[in-house]
């Protein structure tokens, strides 16, 4: 179960940096806001599979869970709740605003992700 994977953990620190970079440089209304949201569950899937031998589709399945998970606490406004309003970091890594919208860009990374370990598995 345990074992690591130098591929998928190559391809977390490619996707982490990117969304730095996205974070701390695009504030535009496509990039940050969507391919962002497509990308961090990619990201989380990757380092999942970073570490751990488990079956693509549970992994994607689990993913999806943690992400609707997450958007499910910003609507309960947990930042607030937890008294972190002013952290930064936890703005950024929880968010702070439900949005429909979110769920369905999750929705399109596992897709992508489920598309991509198709192909893999066919090289």
């Amino acid at each position: 179960m345990f074992k690591f994977n130098k591929k998928y953990f190559f391809l977390t620190i490619v996707l982490f940096a990117i969304e730095v970079l996205i974070a701390l440089f695009v504030h535009d209304r496509i990039i940050r806001p969507y391919i962002g949201d497509v990308l961090v569950v990619i990201l989380i899937y990757c380092f999942v599979k970073s570490f751990l031998e488990l079956p693509v589709l549970a992994v994607a399945i689990f993913v999806l869970l943690f992400s609707f998970g997450i958007e499910y606490l910003q609507y309960l406004n947990i930042i607030e709740k937890l008294g972190l309003q002013e952290s930064k970091i936890a703005r950024t890594i929880i968010g702070t605003s439900f949005a429909w919208i979110d769920l369905v860009c999750y929705i399109v990374g596992i897709i992508i992700t489920l598309i991509g370990e198709k192909i893999s598995a066919k090289k």
